[in-house]
């Protein structure tokens, strides 16, 4: 398939308290928090970075989440540390045949995600 001038602008989480969530996501990644009535956006620090959405709802989508990020961290112990010390809930430890690991947690509205080494490293 070839490109069709279409790229991910956002990844959007359902909360119920906008700030409260992109902030955290703030301090675990970097980056500016935007306000706006209702919802929240975390600008990415670098250039070209993913732009996180945080949509404020009184009734978020129930369930697991059917998205999520993966994190690359040059240091994962140091990086789950952190998070796990900033709120981020310990969900599981996961390993391939190969040897790559990941570690996945879930921030504190509950959305997992996962941390890792960067694939091919």
């Amino acid at each position: 398939m070839t490109s069709t001038g279409v790229r991910v602008g956002m990844v959007t989480f359902d909360t119920r308290d906008a700030v409260r969530l992109a902030s955290w996501w703030a301090g675990a990644l970097g980056g500016r928090v935007e306000q706006h009535e209702g919802f929240a956006m975390l600008l990415p620090a670098a250039p070209g970075g993913l732009t996180l959405g945080f949509q404020q709802l009184d009734d978020p989508t129930p369930g697991k989440n059917r998205q999520h990020l993966d994190l690359a961290a040059d240091d994962v112990a140091a990086t789950v540390g952190r998070l796990v010390a900033a709120g981020a809930q310990p969900v599981g430890e996961h390993s391939l045949p190969d040897g790559f690991t990941w570690t996945v947690l879930a921030d504190p509205d509950g959305n997992q995600f996962c941390v890792s080494p960067a694939h091919g490293s």
